[in-house]
């Protein structure tokens, strides 16, 4: 008879062994969820004044940023017992044990308070309802659903239980459960900027034997977009290249080596290229990194680089940010679009054809053309308006035009002004790399013989080569490095 009972992990008040001092790089969250801790620690403070708990508190934010950690964290800092449980292990085959699960759940979680209950992966049981299953939904899930609805409605404030639920999926959510008086509090746990890249960093390398030459604040610089979960794997994949090495510490080439691999792959140095490919990849490459380097606004050439890595990586040229942006221009826009192009015309240009090397870059392209004219009112054709292309709710991915239902949101004419906008917008830049690298033939040729030959350009190896041929290029990138 234990089917219908919860599964949650409790753990008592010093077994979580987490605190805000394990999680960096997320302060705005944690001062938000201090609130929550000190209202657990001291509620007459808050209940003297008229003040209530919140019932529920919902972590949003990418895969991989510390959500779990976060909440994890909270109980530590509390002091207070901590339900831990997955939205998943609600639902089940038969109908109505998911719910019973959920009335257990709280009843010892009233029985226990004060004390946190931590829900993760929310939306597998708070999926709006209505857009379960091909045939009008799962009741079983539904009811689970409709039964934590009730619960959160109905337990009482008073004892101290905080529901603490995370999810990367808001969007899908059930509006009911984001209303007020249920999830009253949403956090956004957000990919970290470079100080709390930096933070992160700091965290991980505690336990890690560093070399003199480690540098923190260079490793943050070059992991744009990385989240909490990445980092650490960073520093465990250094930390398992220097033991592989018998080295006595993790030293800078090492976390240079780990991030290629988690950005890249591992490398296939034993995969059998012929020759004329192998040159192909290196004209391919050098293109990019030209058109980056004679391109204002484009991010710096930080490697270029024909090692196959991956499943399907030839080679790469890998850029990097100056600085944390969080706008772009139509012009830097445009001039990513010409950065993608700059691959295939270069294999147009030296070789004479084109190959299917450039097919990811192609479709990048087109992304950022099509987002341009429907998404950030870039384009002639709608001007300041905007048609955003939304997600299907049931099939988890992009619909064929505008509405999550398939219908369009404008006339078939309208359509094909788009589409040739978006076409016209991708020619005209194609034209432009095509004369820029033509400019710079014998340039591209030099560079491109200059990577076959040693397989892996540097940034300062790859600046060197364009300031001997091109000095105001050389000039252009040391302005911006300076700014």
């Amino acid at each position: 008879m234990a089917f219908g009972k919860s599964r949650a992990k409790i753990y008592a008040e010093q077994e979580t062994g987490v605190t805000f001092a394990h999680v960096a790089g997320q302060d705005e969250a944690k001062e938000e969820l201090r609130e929550i801790i000190e209202f657990l620690q001291q509620p007459e403070k808050f209940r003297r004044l008229g003040g209530k708990l919140p019932r529920g508190v919902l972590l949003v934010g990418p895969p991989g940023t510390g959500k779990t950690l976060l909440a994890k964290a909270v109980a530590g800092e509390a002091q207070v017992p901590f339900f831990s449980i997955s939205g998943s292990d609600f639902v089940e085959l038969f109908v109505g044990v998911g719910a019973s699960r959920v009335r257990d759940l709280f009843a010892q979680a009233q029985s226990k308070a004060p004390c946190i209950v931590f829900i993760d992966e929310l939306d597998a049981l708070g999926k709006a309802r209505g857009l379960g299953g091909v045939m009008g939904g799962h009741d079983e899930r539904e009811q689970t659903l409709n039964q934590l609805l009730v619960e959160m409605d109905g337990f009482d404030t008073e004892k101290g239980v905080v529901i603490l639920g995370a999810t990367n999926r808001p969007e899908i959510l059930d509006p009911a459960l984001l209303r007020p008086g249920r999830f009253d509090r949403q956090v956004l746990v957000d990919r970290p900027d470079r100080r709390g890249r930096e933070a992160i960093l700091q965290v991980h390398v505690q336990h890690v034997t560093l070399a003199p030459d480690v540098d923190i604040h260079v490793l943050a610089q070059r992991t744009p977009g990385f989240v909490g979960a990445d980092l650490a794997n960073v520093v465990n994949e250094a930390a398992l290249l220097a033991a592989r090495r018998n080295k006595s510490g993790v030293a800078m080439c090492d976390f240079e080596e780990a991030i290629d691999r988690v950005i890249a792959g591992l490398e296939k140095r034993n995969r059998l290229i012929n020759p004329k490919e192998r040159e192909r990849v290196a004209i391919h490459e050098t293109g990019h990194a030209l058109v980056a380097a004679l391109t204002s606004g484009a991010d710096k050439v930080h490697k270029i680089s024909i090692v196959p890595r991956g499943i399907g990586a030839l080679g790469y040229t890998q850029q990097l940010p100056t600085e944390e942006r969080y706008l772009m221009t139509r012009e830097e826009l445009l001039g990513k679009i010409d950065v993608l192009f700059g691959g295939r015309a270069a294999e147009q240009l030296l070789c004479g054809d084109i190959s299917t090397g450039a097919h990811d870059d192609l479709r990048r392209a087109t992304e950022i053309a099509r987002a341009m004219v429907l998404e950030y009112g870039m384009g002639d054709t709608l001007g300041p308006a905007t048609f955003p292309r939304q997600h299907h709710p049931m099939l988890q991915g992009p619909p064929a035009s505008g509405r999550p239902d398939g219908t369009r949101e404008y006339s078939e004419a309208t359509a094909q002004a788009l589409d040739g906008e978006i076409k016209q917008i991708l020619t005209e830049r194609m034209s432009h790399v095509r004369a820029l690298l033509a400019e710079h033939r014998a340039v591209l040729g030099h560079i491109a013989d200059m990577l076959l030959e040693k397989e892996v350009l540097e940034r300062e190896e790859f600046e060197q080569l364009l300031s001997e041929a091109i000095p105001d290029a050389a000039e252009a990138l040391l302005e911006s490095t300076v700014s």
